[in-house]
């Protein structure tokens, strides 16, 4: 496979949940969001979720999302809830396309800044974060259960002079990703 993957970015539906589950589990094991999790979080108020999924010339019809992300505004700033990619998909920038489009979306509905907690271990985010200019706020003891694992808290002003243009991006086809009700 190339360095990057071409993914089209569509909103997450509740028919998703169960690959996100499975994802969910494989990625994050005992700390895993489970289905009622999710499902209670894709309808909450202010929240915004997409999925990624690969382009196929060669296939017919919608295919198995590989990556999801979601956001919550809160009037202020967004908070970034989850960002996930099938591993086997992984350092093709995926997870970039997805930070994008969160990054994105809160300048659509006047988000002065995003947040997110990211484990201490995880280096992968660690960098993309970095690269697309997150700082470092503090650190979050014990934050990831039930591993006890610490998080730092990050967060990225959304000034005019704090565009993603370094950041890595992946090709996108049909990248809009429409509002749905209820999901802000």
């Amino acid at each position: 496979m190339s360095a990057h993957y071409e993914v089209k970015l569509r909103p997450l539906r509740a028919a998703d949940l169960p690959r996100v589950v499975r994802l969910e589990q494989e990625l994050f094991g005992s700390s895993a969001w489970t289905y009622g999790m999710l499902a209670e979080e894709l309808g909450a108020l202010g929240r915004w979720y997409v999925a990624a999924e690969p382009v196929r010339l060669y296939a017919a019809g919608p295919q198995e999302l590989i990556g999801y992300a979601g956001l919550w505004f809160d009037g202020d700033v967004t908070q970034i809830m989850t960002i996930g990619v099938d591993p086997q998909y992984q350092h093709l920038g995926i997870g970039s396309v997805l930070l994008t489009a969160l990054i994105d979306r809160s300048r659509q509905v006047g988000a002065s800044a995003v947040l997110l907690e990211v484990r201490v271990d995880n280096d992968a985010a660690l960098a993309m974060y970095g690269k697309f200019g997150f700082e470092q706020l503090g650190i979050r003891k014990r934050y990831y259960q039930p591993e006890d694992v610490d998080a730092y808290t990050m967060r990225l002003e959304l000034t005019d002079d704090s565009a993603t243009d370094d950041a890595p991006t992946a090709e996108i086809r049909d990248a809009a990703v429409p509002d749905e009700p209820g999901v802000a």
